[in-house]
């Protein structure tokens, strides 16, 4: 009886019943591995054998039916196998050598041993037999089960090489310490700044997917404070270096806003498991280097970084290859609006100001209001109560007013075109006028969010400009 209940499933029983039948040696390697040891769900399952990659996967294929379906890739000696949940990756043993430009290694066909010395880390690089000679052995070559333990992340062979032979992975390590709350070996971390600018030769795209798990995983500053000591940070995303260290100046200091960022995305990631709203709380006070003063009695300013962040956002996920779609428009919204709420937070809540919150935040006024509470960062309890127990109030203003006034999303009563044809006006500036004058008076609560009220109000205004 194997140790470990998985093999029990139908998928590995069919999947060694093909290996059996193909008469080779196959291996369920890497993360299934690893998280099964660590009680974590897995439904991605990597399979090597030593040879016969795409042979055996179409047997499995052929074995599961019409409810599978496979893909094959022969250039790259690998087949994938999708059933149910869970998607089964093949590939045949091998070795790999590297160009000093490229991470995309030579392979060759190789052993078991081959295929263990590849894997980035040693926690990776857990092998469990599923063929008959070799059902249900642990194969561990490099203590990856001590290091488990240990929380430990390591690579199997020179980390120098490692990490120099595919610079990704120096990403992943550091994503694998901040999903896993694991600790990375010191001759890793020195061999990842030792060969930061290899970082170059990877795509943006890749880096940015590895950036994005970080930001997702529970505590993301974790992973944040790797980069940033590694060197990594510097080359990647230097904007959010800027933001780190402080200045005093007649003895008037401004906070970090590195770790202040930092904190915030902490926050952010205990409140919500949405990436953009993770990436605003990264991006909130990106233009404070670029903002800041010193005024003589105050100390340092940083007034407008919210408009000159929100123009920075563009570019940034230019830089980083981020969808430059509607959700880089929902982030770069975030980072205009969110001093408004804390603004309001820290004065008398009138009706206005929350209608005209309201109207410009539309559908994402909850998550705005999230990033807000998670923006408070101060040591204070009397200020954390104080800043918490204003906010509650704005967001009971909030749901009044929108049952009562229904702002979210808001179009105006009476379009642009309909006061052109009420009082015979071609397209021209007095247009613009009259229905800016209408959102202003209701976003003020002059008058009801109706036709009628907004018919009445257009005729008086109209008729007193022209008398």
């Amino acid at each position: 009886m194997s140790s470990f209940p998985f093999l029990n499933e139908p998928i590995f029983k069919l999947i060694s019943a093909c290996a059996n039948e193909f008469q080779v040696d196959a291996y369920v390697v890497g993360g299934y591995v690893r998280d099964f040891y660590l009680n974590r769900p897995c439904k991605d399952i990597d399979v090597v054998c030593i040879g016969k990659g795409i042979e055996l996967a179409e047997q499995l294929f052929q074995k599961l039916g019409n409810e599978a379906h496979l893909s094959t890739f022969k250039n790259f000696g690998t087949a994938q196998v999708k059933w149910n949940d869970f998607e089964i990756e093949f590939v045949g043993a091998r070795k790999e050598s590297y160009d000093r430009n490229s991470r995309k290694p030579f392979v060759e066909n190789g052993t078991l041993t081959d295929d263990q010395n590849r894997r980035d880390f040693t926690i990776n690089a857990l092998a469990i037999g599923l063929s008959s000679k070799n059902f249900g052995i642990l194969i561990d070559s490099f203590n990856g089960i001590n290091d488990l333990n240990n929380k430990l992340i390591k690579t199997p062979l020179n980390p120098d090489v490692t990490y120099s032979d595919d610079p990704l992975r120096m990403m992943r390590a550091i994503r694998f310490a901040c999903q896993l709350d694991f600790t990375i070996h010191v001759d890793s971390l020195n061999a990842i700044s030792k060969n930061k600018n290899r970082i170059s030769i990877v795509s943006k795209e890749r880096i940015a997917d590895e950036l994005n798990k970080i930001i997702l995983s529970k505590k993301p500053s974790i992973g944040f404070i790797h980069l940033l000591q590694t060197g990594l940070l510097e080359i990647i995303f230097p904007q959010m270096v800027k933001l780190l260290g402080t200045e005093t100046i007649n003895g008037l200091s401004h906070k970090d806003n590195f770790y202040h960022t930092l904190e915030v995305l902490d926050n952010t990631a205990k409140k919500s498991d949405n990436l953009w709203l993770r990436w605003a709380a990264i991006l909130h006070d990106i233009a404070k280097p670029a903002t800041k003063r010193f005024e003589e009695g105050k100390g340092f300013t940083f007034h407008g970084h919210e408009d000159k962040g929100a123009k920075m956002v563009p570019k940034i996920f230019t830089d980083l290859k981020l969808p430059l779609n509607e959700k880089m428009k929902y982030v770069q919204k975030l980072v205009q609006l969110h001093l408004r709420p804390i603004v309001l937070a820290k004065t008398e809540v009138t009706d206005s100001a929350v209608r005209r919150l309201l109207f410009d935040a539309g559908d994402d006024i909850d998550e705005l209001m999230l990033l807000c509470e998670s923006d408070i960062t101060t040591k204070n309890p009397n200020k954390v109560k104080k800043y918490l127990s204003n906010f509650e109030i704005v967001r009971v203003k909030l749901v009044e007013l929108e049952e009562k006034d229904k702002l979210r999303n808001w179009q105006p009563p009476i379009s642009g075109e309909e006061i052109m044809v009420m009082f015979n006006l071609p397209p021209c500036k007095k247009v613009g006028d009259l229905k800016n004058a209408l959102k202003d008076a209701i976003l003020d609560g002059e008058i009801q969010n109706n036709k009628e009220s907004a018919i009445d109000f257009l005729n008086k205004l109209y008729n007193s400009s022209i008398n």
